[in-house]
């Protein structure tokens, strides 16, 4: 009873991280989504379109942060790990899928936003597969800038008409954007796919 006691109170407790400000950050990226779909409800509402495009940047930028800030403060968290890509691809999917409602995205570079979605759900999958095994997939630096081009790209399309105001040809650059990170995206996937494999294909 006496150790048990002394080992409590002389062992440190182990920190709870979730409301840290990388997770905060992390919180706030996924509260944004259902706001960025809403603003993009109306296209032709150009005010609308740029505060989509607003919320959508700040969220963007708080994916550098909050992994910046977790290692940097050493507030790493289980919580963290899970919600981060979970955001990311909340983010883009909601966004891919707005943009091809309205029709920013049509034709032949549907086939680009088929191709990231298909991606995310694969390499979602096969990390929920390996997780079981205890096997890390950890984000290469190739990935980093995949993503780093969806929301380049993203942010191109979600201005649409109202970016061809202050930049003609802002929809157009996004589309390339769109293809380039496409192309990104299938290297990764690869990548990911090559490297859990092995164990995929263990009996």
């Amino acid at each position: 009873m006496f150790l048990r006691r002394m080992s409590e109170t002389s062992l440190p407790r182990r920190r709870n991280h979730a409301l840290a400000l990388p997770n905060m950050l992390t919180y706030g990226r996924v509260v944004a989504v259902p706001i960025v779909v809403g603003l993009m409800f109306w296209p032709d509402e150009f005010w609308m379109r740029w505060t989509a495009l607003g919320v959508f940047t700040a969220a963007g930028i708080t994916d550098f942060f909050d992994g910046y800030l977790a290692r940097a403060w050493s507030l790493q968290s289980t919580m963290g790990r899970m919600l981060d890509p979970i955001a990311d691809k909340l983010l883009v999917a909601a966004v891919l899928l707005m943009l091809v409602a309205d029709r920013t995205i049509a034709s032949w570079s549907l086939w680009a936003a088929i191709v990231i979605l298909c991606r995310e759900i694969l390499v979602s999958g096969l990390r929920e597969f390996l997780a079981d095994l205890k096997v890390p997939v950890p984000v290469s630096a190739v990935a980093k800038w995949k993503t780093t081009m969806q929301l380049v790209a993203l942010g191109f399309l979600i201005a649409g008409r109202a970016g061809e105001l202050a930049l003609p040809g802002t929809t157009r650059i996004g589309l390339a954007l769109l293809w380039v990170s496409a192309l990104l995206t299938l290297y990764t996937g690869w990548d990911y796919l090559r490297a859990g494999f092995k164990y995929v294909t263990e009996e």
